[in-house]
């Protein structure tokens, strides 16, 4: 879904500031009859799924760096990624349209990361939103500890690339199919393998540490997330 630097910050994922008409959750709040003069912001929406959903990795300074460089050397600004439709075709999209259309198909995504993914203060969007766009991975060199742990606790599985490997320096371009092989007991911060097969057809193997951290960690992702986990205990009693 989308090959990001590093720094990457919840305000960068979480939806926050005003809503652009252009932008899917302002089109959104069109067809469904509000005028843009009573579009307000994210943070006045946020009991909204369907905004905010749409406002996940839509921030306007965050870059994407699937998108090719301009002309000048530097990069587009704004949510937006490349869809790959498997055969060989792209096109530029919101990231919300992307992921709906990988979720039509039945494809999961994930996205790749630098150091330091998903710092600043703790927005709970930055993780609902990711589980909400249908992504199932995040691997980054490094995470910030909350955000790391809201992404378990929202059922996406934080992996941390080892050694000096970085999404960079295996040549990834965001065209790649990636499957992600954890050990089937998930053991905390135990190894799992990204098998990436490349447009070419060539694979490769990559170790990766799994960051569930503890082992109530592996409980919640075995079902899902936080929430299914506490609902099937009260089933339970």
């Amino acid at each position: 879904m989308a090959l990001f630097g590093d720094s990457i910050t919840t305000d960068h994922i979480s939806p926050a500031g005003s809503i652009k008409e252009s932008s899917p959750a302002g089109k959104w709040l069109l067809e469904h009859g509000v005028t843009k003069a009573d579009f307000n912001s994210y943070g006045s929406r946020r009991g909204n799924h369907e905004v905010m959903m749409r406002g996940t990795f839509a921030n306007v300074r965050i870059k994407n760096l699937m998108i090719p460089a301009l002309a000048d050397g530097s990069r587009e600004e704004g949510g937006v990624t490349l869809y790959h439709d498997g055969q060989g075709q792209s096109e530029k999209l919101p990231i919300y349209d992307a992921a709906m259309k990988y979720q039509a198909a039945g494809r999961a995504t994930v996205v790749l990361a630098g150091e330091e993914y998903g710092t600043g203060s703790s927005r709970d969007w930055a993780a609902k939103g990711t589980q909400l766009l249908g992504i199932k991975a995040v691997v980054a060199r490094s995470f910030e500890r909350i955000h790391r742990s809201n992404l378990v606790g929202m059922g996406v599985l934080p992996l941390q690339f080892k050694g000096d490997d970085s999404w960079q320096s295996l040549g990834l371009t965001g065209e790649e199919f990636i499957d992600v092989v954890p050990a089937a007991d998930l053991a905390p911060q135990s190894d799992a393998e990204l098998r990436i097969t490349r447009a070419d057809g060539s694979k490769q193997s990559v170790t990766v540490k799994l960051r569930i951290d503890t082992p109530i960690e592996v409980d919640y992702y075995r079902h899902g997330g936080i929430l299914p986990y506490v609902l099937r205990q009260l089933l339970v009693q």
